[in-house]
């Protein structure tokens, strides 16, 4: 098949030809993720999938029985963001509720974050998360990472944007572009 394909077929037409030379785009039938409305949603979803990885937090294809049984002897607070198994549906956040562990999807409409059946709309996912971690009801506390132990780096960063005051000030800080590309990397107190 691979060699058929690299012999030009002069018999089809030009659509036919220029259809085969495409590269193979996916569609809905092979990804449980929705096409995006617009190039900006795209981006989004794609910063915020770096970022999550960056995070430690993000457990990537994970069933809802798979987060519970993590989460299960947790201390209440504690979260993870995994992929949904819903179609049109990007990530799920799973918490230690006082009643044990539960689940919730994130909604992400008009490119913003919220939490099903929350009014709370966020231009990023980590901001709803911060908003959730600082509330006073403190549903979330902390999250649960792949590897529990923060490397001094990441506890460093963590600090600099606590002190600073967040995503906007860390331009404003004094440091080379190798340090503020590490900020940038992950500019969130979570």
């Amino acid at each position: 098949m691979v060699a058929h394909s690299a012999v030009e077929d002069t018999s089809g037409t030009a659509d036919h030809r220029a259809q085969r030379s495409r590269p193979h785009q996916p569609t809905e039938a092979n990804t449980h993720f929705r096409s995006f409305r617009n190039e900006g949603d795209f981006r989004i979803i794609n910063e915020t999938t770096s970022m999550l990885e960056e995070s430690g937090f993000y457990w990537g294809p994970m069933t809802v029985e798979e987060a519970h049984h993590k989460l299960k002897k947790e201390p209440v607070g504690t979260f993870l963001i995994r992929d949904s198994q819903q179609k049109d549906v990007f990530f799920t956040l799973s918490y230690r509720a006082s009643a044990g562990p539960a689940s919730i999807r994130i909604t992400f409409q008009n490119s913003s974050f919220s939490l099903a059946g929350s009014k709370e709309c966020f231009d990023s996912l980590f901001k709803l998360l911060e908003y959730y971690t600082s509330s006073p009801k403190k549903s979330l506390v902390r999250p649960y990472r792949k590897v529990r132990v923060q490397t001094l780096q990441q506890l460093c960063r963590k600090r600099i944007i606590e002190t600073c005051g967040g995503q906007a000030a860390v331009d404003s800080i004094p440091v080379n572009p190798i340090l503020k590309d590490f900020l940038h990397s992950f500019p969130y107190r979570l």
